[in-house]
């Protein structure tokens, strides 16, 4: 199974490359879509660092279609503690991003995510926390 196929999303907006690793608990993806110019996020000649938050929302989207069970379509209600370190996620100098999601809770509603963007070298760029709304009308 691919990524594209694992996301909600297509073409240009499947922005993870990879899965480096996932199990219950979560998932750590790679990406180099940060580098493309061609980055459906890009604002201008750079592409913001809060953009991040999109790499590791997809991360999670990822780590629920491989926990299998029921597919279910859900929206990010809840978007909190977004804390960024860089200003701009382009430079080519991160390297390989790594993205990562850890369930922090799993409910009938909808669940509830840690999220972490890293560099290629370890340094954290982006964390937060997601609630993930599961939809009753997809």
């Amino acid at each position: 199974m691919t990524l594209a196929e694992l996301l909600p999303h297509a073409g240009a907006m499947v922005l993870l490359d990879r899965v480096i690793a996932w199990d219950e608990a979560g998932a750590l993806c790679a990406a180099t879509a940060h580098l493309d110019p061609a980055n459906p996020l890009r604002r201008g000649q750079m592409l913001p660092a809060i953009c991040g938050a999109e790499f590791v929302l997809q991360a999670a989207a990822v780590h629920g279609a491989l926990r299998g069970g029921e597919r279910r379509r859900g929206y990010v209600a809840v978007l909190r503690d977004v804390a960024w370190m860089v200003e701009r996620l382009d430079d080519p100098a991160l390297g390989e991003l790594r993205a990562g999601a850890r369930l922090v809770s799993d409910e009938e509603g909808g669940v509830i995510y840690d999220l972490h963007l890293g560099s290629e070298s370890g340094d954290t760029l982006l964390t937060g926390r997601a609630v993930i709304a599961w939809s009753r009308n997809l």
